[in-house]
């Protein structure tokens, strides 16, 4: 029903992805009863994952202690849930290229803005394991934190994503009677402003661009019409630049362009009144007379402008520039 192909562009793993990553470098210290001498570094495991899933987990063993002395600490983290983004809409209409080949491009439309909520929960056994986490998370976010994402490699489309810190809670949970391990959690829930992707499309270079511009057919002093010349004789042609009237309504121009076939069409210019069909039209100097079998309605073309590149085979990563020709009114009415 949507009327496209399938496509996958895996935006909203490379937004998880990302969003992981930030937090794959946690770094955990252990100290003497004293706190003076370090004991070992390690890292904090990291895993994507509900958090029930993990205090099933934890908690499943018999043996808390033993259990909870091995699986923690670690951080797990999961997306909950998306909403559209309207504060950050593009226009839709707007496409980006890429190239593709010497004839081809890449199209595709601007990407729409989604707000990826994720909820990262820490476990630790100690408050000391916590803090130390917390405080190498907490500073980096003022409330936000902001990566880069290459969502559509192919299209070169690298988006900043900013992570928004939205709150941080404690929970301390103990298992049994109060002499029990503990097991303390902290809880942090935080935004992603991400984007998804339409689809790639495949295009063709565009080159030449082409501008008109129109007015009212009453607004100007030129006008195109049909002639019959049949029988196209010597006394029926028009020279172009002389002075043509049409007596019996007092009507003056000059002759712009004039084609000498037998539906010739006459260009003139510099009229004192439009010409009509059924205008029997005299020319000064050739003395011709010919009659105007129907007249262009239609509004008028004021100008006419082309774009092409300069150099006309200069290829997508090159370096070129544009050459422009304009055409402006009366020319713009004459069509062979």
């Amino acid at each position: 029903m949507l009327g496209n192909a399938h496509f996958y562009n895996r935006t909203i793993r490379k937004v998880v992805t990302a969003f992981g990553t930030v937090f794959n470098d946690i770094l955990l210290q252990r100290y003497n009863l004293n706190n003076t001498v370090k004991k070992e570094i390690f890292k904090v495991p990291l895993s994507y994952g509900a958090k029930e899933k993990y205090l099933t987990r934890i908690t499943s063993d018999p043996t808390l202690t033993k259990a909870v002395n091995i699986v923690v600490p670690r951080i797990s983290f999961e997306m909950v849930s998306m909403t559209y983004d309207t504060s950050r809409k593009l226009n839709s209409l707007i496409r980006n290229f890429a190239a593709n080949t010497s004839t081809s491009i890449k199209t595709q439309f601007n990407p729409i803005p989604y707000n990826f909520d994720f909820n990262l929960s820490i476990y630790v056994r100690n408050t000391e394991d916590g803090t130390q986490i917390l405080e190498q998370i907490l500073p980096f976010f003022t409330p936000d934190f902001t990566v880069t994402v290459n969502f559509i490699s192919e299209m070169n489309q690298k988006y900043d994503m900013p992570i928004i810190l939205n709150s941080v809670q404690s929970t301390v949970d103990y298992e049994g009677d109060m002499m029990s391990t503990r097991l303390i959690m902290w809880d942090l829930q935080f935004t992603a402003k991400g984007y998804i992707w339409p689809p790639v499309k495949s295009g063709k270079y565009i080159r030449q661009a082409n501008t008109n511009i129109y007015i009212e057919s009453q607004a100007k002093s030129s006008q195109q019409v049909t002639t019959d010349l049949n029988p196209l004789t010597p006394d029926r042609l028009l020279i172009e630049g002389e002075t043509i009237r049409v007596l019996s309504r007092d009507v003056v121009g000059v002759v712009k362009r004039f084609t000498n076939v037998a539906n010739s069409k006459l260009v003139a210019s510099g009229l004192n009144k439009l010409l009509e069909a059924g205008d029997i039209v005299t020319g000064d100097t050739s003395n011709a007379t010919i009659t105007i079998r129907s007249v262009q309605s239609d509004p008028i073309k004021s100008a006419a402008l082309v774009v092409t590149p300069n150099p006309s085979s200069a290829e997508p990563d090159d370096e070129f520039g544009f050459a422009e020709t304009i055409t402006e009114y009366p020319d713009t009415l004459w069509k062979n």
